[in-house]
């Protein structure tokens, strides 16, 4: 496994009045490689979602380098920006985010629709991989909560992004279906040698991962 994205002093403060400023992130260091999943833990406040956020291009940190294949996108225009996010960054959430008025089907290809691609064929597959196939025609009200967070996941995958960013995707479901993404997460780690990074308070899902990093105060500790 590579070395492909290399995050140097990242430094991250919001404004709370003109005097004052919150100091979230305080000069985060991590390398992380090719099909590595990392888990990212911490109490609430640590930076964990700020993190992820400036990882996924959400947000722009306020100084320090992000390197995505020696490729520095904290220099990246606003449009630069948003075209990387969308080709080259999958996003899983705790609440699985799906548009109620589309189909499973359909919400797996909008990322693809606005990169201006056709991807059915590989929507079709996706929705076979994460064992959702016979959902295809179903809007999100029409399925369970475990099946919506694996559309998402496909979703997440449909661009064939270097690395998926996953804030608590198992956060919303009860044990089994849980036990379920965890599964399917490594199972797509073996299948296309995806890079995941995820912040979970399940300590069972972080165990099973390659390496946890422990946030405090802004801070990686270990």
């Amino acid at each position: 496994m590579d070395n492909f994205l290399k995050i140097t002093d990242i430094k991250k403060s919001y404004k709370i009045d003109k005097q004052n400023s919150l100091h979230v992130l305080k000069g985060i260091n991590l390398d992380i490689r090719k099909g590595e999943i990392i888990a990212i833990q911490g109490q609430s406040g640590a930076g964990k979602s700020t993190l992820l956020h400036i990882l996924g291009t959400l947000d722009r940190p306020d100084s320090g380098n992000i390197n995505y294949e020696n490729e520095d996108i904290t220099k990246f225009s606003e449009k630069e920006l948003a075209e990387f996010r969308n080709k080259k960054i999958g996003f899983i959430f705790q609440f699985h985010h799906l548009l109620p008025e589309f189909t499973a089907l359909e919400n797996i290809l909008i990322p693809a629709m606005i990169d201006g691609k056709s991807m059915r064929e590989r929507a079709m597959e996706l929705l076979d991989i994460v064992g959702v196939k016979n959902r295809e025609h179903h809007k999100p009200s029409e399925i369970s909560g475990g099946e919506a967070q694996r559309v998402a996941i496909a979703r997440a995958l449909i661009n064939s992004p270097k690395i998926v960013l996953a804030d608590e995707p198992t956060g919303n479901l009860d044990t089994e279906n849980a036990n379920s993404v965890i599964k399917l997460i490594f199972e797509l780690r073996e299948k296309f040698n995806q890079t995941f990074v995820i912040v979970t308070h399940n300590e069972e899902f972080a165990d099973k991962c390659d390496r946890i990093v422990k946030m405090k105060d802004g801070l990686i500790i270990s």
